[in-house]
């Protein structure tokens, strides 16, 4: 071999290599990452595990989080950072000003973002909800009291924007809604009213209607008149309520990383995630006689059915 061959096989295997050597550094480096920085008003022991599991999640972002306290006005922060907030004074925080990076608010109730108008005209908030949706309890209560028609709820001020919305799910269900306004919580009246016209009681997410000092009345009012209380949230069915459909940490991380695989123009701007569990309280169902409750089958059921179009 010549040495002009050499050389020309020199270059060819060099550049063979190099361009072997970059093939395996873009595999193993991501096309690029975010930062991603997360803040709430108390740096609690949940929060710091939720911020944890984030990063174990996405190890190529850059995922770091700050109190509240220590943070400059929005709209001070770098334009390329997306922004997590975890509880309402960051989120109280986000709406004072237009400006800033764009931002996902988590563990935020319908009832809550209605009670803050500048939440619905803020053009770089995205609101994940927190508490169930109206058509997912509905179809619980169809999967596990099928012969239940007439579905009564509780109402407040604060609440009555959901009814429409809650009328028109229902309504395709081919369900009933039987409202009941609860204003003064110590007057059991009106629940007796609603408990005599209705098949089953429907929880919303609305804490002044339902919180410990409510509690004990609505359950102990629920087993006399042996009517089945779905809802509104998990906790309250530990409380004594037949049974609820919850997200829970796992599945918000899920949310969290899918949605942070887009650019944040392609968030949507209000989301439920399609991630959820069923919980039930046994001891309930066996005191209103209904038999028990398979909460991952019926979770899988709804999950089925919200898939098909």
């Amino acid at each position: 071999m010549g040495d002009s061959s050499r050389m020309t096989f020199f270059f060819i295997h060099t550049l063979w290599r190099r361009a072997v050597l970059l093939a395996c550094l873009l595999l193993a480096t991501p096309a690029w990452s975010a930062d991603i920085l997360l803040t709430a008003a108390d740096d609690a022991a949940g929060v710091q595990a939720f911020t944890h599991a984030l990063a174990a999640q996405r190890p190529e972002d850059r995922i770091t989080f700050t109190a509240l306290k220590d943070l400059p006005a929005p709209n001070r922060l770098p334009a390329g950072t997306r922004l997590i907030l975890l509880d309402l004074p960051g989120l109280d925080w986000r709406l004072q000003d237009p400006q800033g990076p764009p931002t996902l608010v988590l563990r935020i109730s319908r009832l809550q973002a209605h009670q803050r108008p500048g939440v619905a005209q803020h053009a770089r908030i995205s609101l994940l909800w927190s508490d169930p949706p109206l058509e997912r309890q509905l179809q619980l209560i169809t999967s596990i009291l099928p012969q239940a028609r007439r579905i009564g709820v509780l109402y407040g001020a604060e609440s009555e924007f959901l009814l429409p919305e809650l009328r028109h799910r229902a309504s395709a269900l081919e369900l009933e809604i039987v409202p009941q306004r609860w204003d003064n919580t110590i007057d059991s009246r009106p629940l007796q009213t609603l408990f005599r016209n209705s098949d089953v009681l429907l929880g919303l997410d609305d804490p002044q209607l339902y919180n410990p000092k409510t509690a004990k009345n609505l359950l102990l009012s629920s087993y006399a008149q042996q009517l089945p209380l779905v809802g509104p949230n998990a906790g309250f069915v530990r409380a004594g309520s037949l049974a609820s459909t919850y997200s829970d940490q796992t599945d918000w991380l899920a949310v969290l990383d899918r949605l942070l695989d887009h650019p944040p123009a392609n968030w949507p701007r209000t989301l439920y995630p399609e991630h959820f569990k069923v919980v039930a309280n046994p001891q309930v169902a066996r005191s209103l006689g209904i038999e028990q409750i398979d909460e991952a089958g019926v979770a899988a059921r709804l999950a089925e059915g919200e898939k098909r179009p």
